[in-house]
C-alpha cells in the first residue's frame, strides 16, 4: 500500500465512526461472529502461512497458541459483550441529591493494531477483536517478518470486512511509522522495548491514547520447598514454547545455591520428554530468521567466552529425523536449548531480553538476593514463582511488581479471560484480556442528570449567613 491508500483508509473508518456512534448489540456480535467463522473456515491455510513463515512450526503448535486463545476470547466476549455494554448507574454524593448519575461506555473510533511477528495470528486479531467488541473501526498492521501470515490475514479480512469496518496494512518498518503517525483513538503495539518507545512518540504528536505490550526479563523464582521436577517440566515448557519466541518466557532462573546441578538434570530430562527430536520436529519451532539466529549464537558464545558454563542439551533420539523432504526451510534454525549457569550481569543474555531457547541459571543465597536482584532491574511482563510455602509465595508478591504472575507454572496467567493482561513501566503500559480490554477500548462517559428538585442553588453566590450555615451542616456529614 502506498501512503495515500492508508490515509484513504484511515479517513473512512474515521468517517464511518464518526457518522455511527452508536453501535448496537448486534452489529458487534455479528461482526465477532464473522471473525470465528473466518478461522473456522480458512484455520488450516493461516496455519499453513505460519509454517511457510517459520520454517518449521507445527500446525498443531499455532492450534493451541494462536487459535485456541483466540477461540476463547471470542466465546467469553460474546458470553460477555451485552452486559459490559450497559450504562453503569453510580451513587450519588449527598450533596448532589437528588441527581442521578452513569456512566455511558461509548466506542472510542478508529483503533489501530500494530502486532508482532512471534504469534502472528493470535496478537493480531485478539486486539482486534476486543476493539471491534467495543465498537470501533480497526486498522491492523502485522509484522513484516511473517509475509505469508500477513497476506492471508489481510486477504481474509478483506473478504469478510468492508475497509470501513476493519481491514489489514501490509508494509515495511517505515510504513509501520507512517501507520503509527496517524491520529487514531488508540493505538495498540506488541513488541520490543525499543520499538515500543518510537510508537509511544509518534503517537504523541496527535494525544494518541496508547496500550503498548512490550517485554522485558521475566524472572522465573525456585524456592527451596518445590518439587524441582514438576517445576523443571513446567519452566521448559514455558520457555521452549515457539522456540522461546514468547514474551512472557521465563528469561531467566532464579535457584537457590548448590541445586544447580538438580536443576540442570531435571530440566534435560524435561527437555528429552516434551522434544524427544530438535532438528525437524515440527513440534519445536525454528527461530524466525537467519538474523535472530545469529544474535542468539552470538550471546551464547559471549557467555562462553566470558566464564558462563554453557550446556546445550542434545536429545538423546536425534537418530530418528524426518527424511530431508518433509523438513521446512527452518530446520537449521532450530536452535537446540541450552541452560547456561555463571551468567553475570555484564553479559548480553543477562541485559537483553533473550527471545530464544536459552536459560540463564542464577543462583541465590536469600530469598532476600533474589527479589533484589528482580527490583534492581526494570519491571518485567511476567513473574513466576515455584514452592510450596505459601508465606514465602505471599512474600515474593508483595515486594516485586510485574505486569502478571503464575504460580507453580508458567505462560497461564494469559489464559485467564477475567485477568487484565499487560506490562509495567518498561514492560509496557495498558491492559487488555476480558472486560479490561473492552474498557481500554471505550471512553466511559460520565453523565450526570439533574433534578428539577435539585438544591444547587444554595451554593451560589452571594455568599453570606445562610451559606456558612449549608457548609457547616456539611462538614458535620462528610
Amino acid at each position: 500500500m502506498t501512503p495515500a491508500d492508508i490515509h484513504t483508509i484511515f479517513d473512512q473508518q474515521r468517517q464511518a465512526s464518526r457518522e455511527q456512534v452508536d453501535v448496537p448489540l448486534l452489529v458487534r456480535r455479528e461482526r465477532l461472529l464473522r471473525i470465528r467463522k473466518m478461522l473456522d473456515e480458512h484455520g488450516p491455510v493461516l496455519a499453513a502461512a505460519v509454517q511457510a513463515d517459520f520454517g518449521m512450526r507445527s500446525p498443531r503448535l499455532t492450534e493451541v497458541a494462536d487459535f485456541f486463545v483466540l477461540r476463547t476470547l471470542l466465546s467469553h466476549t460474546l458470553k460477555h459483550l451485552s452486559r459490559w455494554m450497559k450504562p453503569q448507574k453510580v451513587r450519588t454524593p449527598l450533596y448532589l441529591l437528588p441527581s442521578s448519575a452513569r456512566i455511558l461506555r461509548q466506542p472510542l473510533g478508529v483503533v489501530g493494531v500494530i502486532s508482532p511477528w512471534n504469534y502472528p495470528v493470535q496478537l493480531a486479531l485478539a486486539p482486534a477483536i476486543t476493539a471491534l467488541a467495543a465498537g470501533n473501526r480497526v486498522m491492523l498492521k502485522p509484522s513484516e517478518l511473517t509475509p505469508h501470515t500477513s497476506a492471508q490475514l489481510a486477504a481474509l479480512v478483506a473478504q469478510f470486512f468492508a475497509p470501513d469496518e476493519f481491514c489489514v496494512v501490509q508494509g515495511d518498518a517505515n510504513l509501520s511509522a507512517l501507520f503509527a503517525s496517524l491520529p487514531f483513538d488508540h493505538l495498540v503495539f506488541t513488541g520490543s522495548t525499543a520499538v515500543g518507545r518510537k510508537v509511544a512518540q509518534a503517537a504523541a504528536q496527535h494525544l494518541t491514547p496508547t496500550t503498548l505490550e512490550l517485554g522485558g526479563k521475566s524472572p522465573c523464582i525456585i524456592d527451596g520447598s518445590c518439587d524441582m521436577q514438576d517445576a523443571a517440566l513446567k519452566i521448559a515448557h514455558g520457555k521452549l514454547l515457539n522456540g522461546g519466541q514468547t514474551c512472557i518466557a521465563p528469561d531467566y532462573v532464579l535457584l537457590p545455591r548448590g541445586r544447580e546441578g538438580e536443576f540442570a538434570q531435571a530440566f534435560r530430562a524435561a527437555v528429552q520428554r516434551l522434544f524427544p527430536t530438535i532438528e525437524g520436529n515440527p513440534d519445536y519451532a525454528a527461530i524466525i530468521t537467519p538474523r535472530h539466529h545469529a544474535r542468539l549464537r552470538t550471546m551464547l558464545q559471549q557467555a562462553q567466552t566470558q566464564g558462563a558454563d554453557v550446556q546445550v542439551i542434545e536429545p538423546a533420539a536425534e537418530g530418528s529425523k524426518p527424511t530431508v523432504g518433509t523438513l521446512g526451510d527452518g530446520a537449521s534454525r532450530q536452535m537446540p536449548p541450552a541452560l547456561v549457569f555463571g551468567a553475570t550481569s555484564q553479559m548480553q543474555l543477562m541485559q537483553e531480553e533473550i527471545f530464544g531457547p536459552i536459560l540463564p541459571v542464577v543462583s541465590y543465597e536469600r530469598l532476600d538476593d533474589a527479589i533484589a536482584h528482580i527490583n534492581a532491574g526494570p519491571r518485567p511482563l511476567a513473574l513466576y514463582w515455584f514452592g510450596a510455602n505459601e508465606a514465602v509465595q505471599s512474600d515474593v508478591l508483595r515486594r516485586t511488581v510485574s505486569g502478571g504472575v503464575t504460580v507453580n507454572d508458567t505462560l497461564m496467567h494469559i489464559a485467564h479471560d477475567n485477568l487484565p493482561f499487560g506490562g509495567v513501566g518498561d514492560s509496557g503500559w495498558g491492559a487488555y484480556h476480558g472486560e479490561q480490554g473492552f474498557l481500554r477500548f471505550c471512553h466511559q462517559k460520565s453523565v450526570l442528570v439533574q433534578s428539577r428538585w435539585a438544591m444547587g442553588s444554595l451554593f451560589y453566590p452571594p455568599y453570606g449567613a445562610r451559606f456558612d450555615q449549608v457548609m457547616g451542616l456539611l462538614r458535620r456529614w462528610l
